[in-house]
């Protein structure tokens, strides 16, 4: 009890405290509320890099053609600066040491026909001369279509894909292929002084009755933005719950505090008991 007759019940500080949440989860809820920001703010610089990604090859596609890379520059040839240029390639194709890859296209399931060109400097590059169906697996259903002698192919250039396709590896020992991994089919077809990339030839390029070209799918997923607004929606409904648990827990103390009643010893009631917000302020006589 106090000299001025006031005395706070422990309901009162018990609220008090209450009100106050631990300090580990009070630094835990503002570090993933700032995780959460930069969250979003890392999808929209993706999303930024994203786009100009995509600019950047729709120049290329559309680019007129130009001589493939020369063999010093092979070594420096990278997805991000090179893939998808529009290049045109000269040789003579060695349909002998062709390799079917498995694909599913617009035009159903089947193969990418991979065959090598013979460059007249002594290099080779693997051509995908485009798509068959099953039933013309065999070359043999084929041959009109294998053209012989020089030709010019024009198309884009890809980077390797080295190991497999999705949960599918390759196995050259049994001539399984699921990805157009350059170096293995190389390896397993003997050849020499090969590029590290191969071709996608334009359907311009190909020969009545050989394989179907130009089927290149060029899409890069760009949901960046979406992701972004969900990490930042996460960071304002956490937002809003902090608010509501110190705003609000700071709000009701300052209500309690401002219906506290002081008043001296010796007024006209020996003991008064105030009830709702403010139960627990008792005044006594001294």
């Amino acid at each position: 009890m106090s000299d001025t007759g006031t005395v706070t019940s422990k309901a009162d500080r018990t609220r008090g405290k209450a009100a106050r949440p631990p300090l580990w989860l009070t630094v835990l809820s503002l570090t993933a509320f700032a995780i959460l920001i930069a969250l979003g703010v890392w999808q929209i610089e993706r999303r930024a890099w994203k786009l100009a990604l995509i600019d950047r090859v729709e120049q290329r596609v559309h680019a007129p053609a130009q001589p493939i890379p020369a063999p010093a520059a092979w070594p420096a040839i990278s997805a991000a600066n090179d893939e998808y240029r529009h290049v045109s390639v000269t040789g003579r194709f060695l349909h002998d040491r062709e390799t079917l890859v498995q694909a599913v296209t617009e035009e159903g399931g089947g193969y990418w026909v991979l065959t090598p060109l013979q460059r007249g400097d002594g290099t080779q590059v693997l051509v995908n001369r485009g798509f068959v169906p099953t039933e013309r697996r065999d070359a043999t259903t084929r041959q009109t279509g294998n053209p012989e002698g020089r030709v010019e192919i024009t198309g884009l250039l890809r980077i390797t894909e080295p190991k497999g396709g999705f949960l599918r590896n390759n196995v050259p020992q049994h001539n399984r292929w699921y990805s157009r991994d350059v170096a293995a089919i190389a390896a397993a077809r003997g050849l020499h002084e090969v590029a590290p990339f191969f071709v996608d030839a334009d359907a311009g390029s190909q020969s009545a009755g050989g394989p179907i070209g130009g089927l290149t799918v060029i899409r890069f997923p760009n949901n960046h933005l979406i992701y972004a607004l969900t990490w930042f929606a996460l960071a304002f409904m956490l937002a809003g719950k902090l608010f509501v648990t110190f705003g609000g827990g700071l709000f009701r103390r300052k209500k309690a505090r401002k219906g506290f009643v002081h008043e001296p010893a010796g007024g006209p009631d020996v003991a008064a008991r105030r009830t709702g917000s403010d139960a627990g302020t008792i005044v006594e006589q001294a």
